[in-house]
């Protein structure tokens, strides 16, 4: 045993002197590699070590384009000459100052005029101040004291040297100065490594080419192309494209954080009303990102290109232009006669509204509408009053009336009534526009009885034994039923249409009996005339409601100019919710609806009857009163008319509003705006049949 442990004893040292000899190997490696490393490779590397940092900036790219159905260009980029400046890290003011003089040299900026009339090309007081300190640094460093060197950071001490700048100081400035100060205020907005333009507006082919023949002695100024908005079709249908922010607004203040969290600068420029604000994130396309290799002194070694930018994708709208464009001028022509006509009457006459719809698939053909300026004594575009200002529609909605009497069990198809004034307890006397006599559902509709839709009201209600001059029995409960009924046509609640904005009229707000009736005859509630054409579009798609909708196709961009990408996304059909009422009951108010415009009797049998196009709706006047500052008030009426065809296989809805028309009404407005519609829509379907 002890001769064993002593054998082990002396293998020891042994295996050290291996394990030395390997460390010593290893260590003599390393040295001879540093020495490579230090010796052969020593510049290029340290060339490697002072590329410190990587820095990423995103280059804006156009944004995409919008297209009517028939892929007509309506908003288009139109290529601008762009001044740019892009500051390299650790640029300090007195460098921008010394580029801004350069840069005067070659461009002129926008001379702006104050309140007095003077040329201050935008420039503040504090512009003039900073200009003043970066000339004078040491003079205006000596007005401060030691204690306040000592005891401020370098933002109160910078503020503090301006602040004791004299008013008189900053005066006098040239013209060719003021013009400096506008241009490095605009460079001041820069970020790091990322691109500001300092002029895209009005850049002459001279300054574009003077700036670019300069370049070497403008670090971080570009002489490149930039955009702007173009619409072929100029104000047509403008105000429902919408605007974008310019580059000195930048991104919307109200949504910040949206937008930066979305990888947006704050300079970007975003849709800020419109469809170009509700389909911003289809239309702003893909920035460039560029990688920039800076060393330690902040100086660009290298760059390169790690993402590709690409233009904003395309819009393919549902709206036909030309159609748009011929309605507008209906709208005009006959909201210009209706005024000629009767101008005393009609003083209050301004506006004529119209939308135009697929009601199988909500797709919005036209929306339209224009408004009289009395002060100018001209006609502008309106169509976004069709959106947004609510109206009683008046008769228009006894469709959905008779439906609802239908479904509550107050009334069922065949029943009738005698048409004759109504009178309650302590209220005005109601009446349909005269004595009808005895009339069911479908002469209700075809002759537009008031009467008619006052007893569904009454029943609803709970009193099922109305008696001249007595009181009512009444359910307040009955008002939010009639509701309930008619929100299943989208009146009085929110289309879905894809736009910013939209309204859902106006309720009324006291549930009395007397109210109900009115509502029963579109006199109470106020509605759009979006809500209209979705309403006549429900009874005409057979009880189905649609979403409105204003895009149809999103494309993928192409270089090509005059092509059109691939499509990325088509708008589907979608139905918001089925009439929850018997089939039965909607197929007898399309019969009402087809008698109205096409039977003897009917209240728009002269403007349709004769139609090859076998027209079917509904006609409607509702009294609106009009109170003056001084007490005294106006009686007027606002005309409507919903309607679609042909009857048996709709393809097209309409909606037409004309409020505030003179009594009694000179011109039937509406209904000779309903006629147009159609004709027009299928003259241009035939033209386009003849076309293919």
């Amino acid at each position: 045993m002890v001769q064993k442990k002593k054998k082990k004893k002396s293998q020891l040292p042994f295996r050290l002197n291996i394990l030395f000899f390997i460390v010593f190997l290893l260590f003599s490696v390393l040295i001879l590699q540093l020495g490579v490393v230090q010796i052969l490779n020593g510049e290029e590397f340290q060339a490697e070590i002072d590329k410190t940092e990587n820095d990423y900036t995103e280059i804006p790219v156009p944004r995409g384009k919008m297209y009517d159905r028939n892929h007509n260009l309506i908003v288009d980029n139109n290529p601008l000459y762009s001044i740019t400046y892009t500051p390299a890290k650790g640029i300090q003011a007195k460098d921008r100052l010394d580029v801004a003089e350069k840069l005067a040299t070659y461009i002129s900026m926008d001379p702006h005029e104050d309140k007095d009339g003077n040329r201050d090309y935008g420039v503040s007081t504090r512009n003039k101040k900073e200009y003043w300190y970066l000339n004078n640094t040491e003079e205006a460093r000596s007005r401060l004291t030691d204690k306040e060197i000592e005891e401020m950071d370098n933002a109160e001490e910078y503020n503090t040297m301006l602040d004791r700048i004299k008013e008189e100081e900053i005066k006098g400035y040239s013209e060719k100065q003021l013009e400096i100060m506008a241009i490095k205020k605009e460079m001041d907005k820069a970020m790091t490594l990322t691109p500001q333009v300092i002029k895209n507006e009005n850049v002459t082919p001279k300054e574009f080419a003077r700036v670019a023949e300069h370049l070497d002695v403008l670090p971080g100024v570009n002489a490149t192309t930039d955009w702007d908005r173009e619409k072929p079709y100029g104000k047509t249908f403008s105000n429902f494209i919408g605007t974008i922010t310019s580059q000195s607004q930048g991104i919307l203040a109200e949504k910040e954080e949206y937008y930066l969290t979305r990888g947006y600068s704050r300079n970007d420029r975003v849709g800020r009303s419109g469809l170009e604000e509700q389909y911003e994130n289809i239309l702003r396309g893909r920035k460039e990102k560029i990688q920039y290799t800076t060393n330690k002194s902040g100086k660009v070694v290298e760059s390169e290109v790690v993402v590709e930018g690409q233009r904003g994708k395309d819009l393919i709208l549902t709206i036909d232009m030309e159609l748009q464009e011929e309605i507008n001028k209906i709208l005009r022509k006959e909201l210009k006669t209706a005024i000629q006509k009767a101008p005393a009457k009609n003083k209050y006459l301004e506006d004529a509204l119209a939308v135009v719809m697929n009601p199988q698939t909500g797709e919005l053909l036209a929306v339209a509408g224009q408004h009289y300026n009395r002060d100018d004594n001209e006609f502008e575009n309106a169509g976004l009053k069709s959106l947004y200002a609510g109206h009683p529609p008046g008769s228009a909605v006894k469709g959905a009336t008779v439906l609802s009497g239908y479904e509550s069990g107050v009334i069922e198809p065949g029943q009738r009534f005698y048409d004759a004034p109504i009178k309650i307890a302590g209220t005005p006397e109601k009446s349909s526009y005269s004595n009808l006599q005895w009339v069911n559902d479908l002469d209700a509709l075809r002759r537009s009885s008031n009467v008619y839709m006052f007893y569904i009201a009454m029943r609803m209600g709970g009193d099922f034994n109305y008696q001249r001059n007595d009181k009512l029995k009444f359910d307040p409960a009955a008002f939010q039923e009639m509701r309930n009924y008619f929100s299943q046509f989208g009146l009085g609640v929110k289309t879905g249409v894809d736009f910013p904005y939209e309204s859902t009229g106006y309720k009324g707000p006291n549930p009395q009996a007397g109210n109900l009736l009115d509502f029963a005859i579109g006199q109470y509630d106020t509605y759009t005339t979006l809500q209209l054409a979705q309403y006549v579009s429900t009874i005409a798609n057979d009880g189905y409601r649609v979403q409105p909708h204003f895009m149809k196709e999103i494309r993928m961009p192409v270089p090509h100019e005059d092509e059109l990408g691939s499509v990325y996304q088509s708008k589907n059909t979608n139905f918001l919710n089925k009439i929850v009422m018997d089939d039965n009951y909607i197929e007898r108010v399309q019969e009402g609806f087809r008698q109205v415009y096409q039977e003897p009797g009917g209240t728009a049998t002269g403007n349709f009857a004769d139609k090859e196009y076998r027209a079917a709706g509904k006609t409607g006047t509702a009294e609106y009163t009009i109170f003056h500052e001084n007490g005294s008030s106006t009686d007027t009426e606002n005309h409507s008319l919903v309607g679609y065809a042909p009857y048996d296989n709709p393809e097209v809805a309409f909606a037409v509003v004309v409020p505030h028309a003179g009594i009694p009404n000179a011109h039937p407005t509406s209904k000779l705006i309903g006629e147009q519609i159609l004709d027009t829509y299928f003259d241009l379907q035939e033209e386009e049949t003849e076309e293919e």
